[in-house]
């Protein structure tokens, strides 16, 4: 998908990704890109230097005109890796007992 922002036809979608793509599906959905230059792109879209500073769940993109949530670049990729179920919840958290905080056993 083209950003209408942009004059696209000049830009290669490797180094201007957001002047082509519009979702992490458009980049999967791409036919001419190989699956490490899918990965090129999602990766550089999930990398903390475009994260938004007061909800780093999404990440702005400079071109793109809205910010993309990071669970949508990471499922891209988990595709991609032919993974597509998202990774287990996590579990119960548990208090792990200290020797030294013990309290002393009572004796009769």
């Amino acid at each position: 998908m083209t950003n209408a922002n942009t004059n696209a036809g000049n830009l290669n979608p490797l180094f201007h990704p957001a002047a082509y793509y519009a979702s992490p599906q458009d980049v999967l959905n791409d036919n001419e890109l190989s699956a490490p230059e899918k990965r090129i792109i999602l990766s550089s879209w999930a990398s903390d230097m475009f994260a938004v500073e007061s909800c780093p769940a999404l990440r702005e993109i400079p071109g793109m005109g809205q910010p993309i949530p990071l669970a949508d670049i990471l499922a891209a990729l988990r595709k991609l890796d032919g993974d597509d179920d998202p990774p287990p919840g996590g579990g119960v958290p548990m208090r792990l007992r200290r020797s030294w905080a013990a309290a002393p056993a009572r004796r009769p």
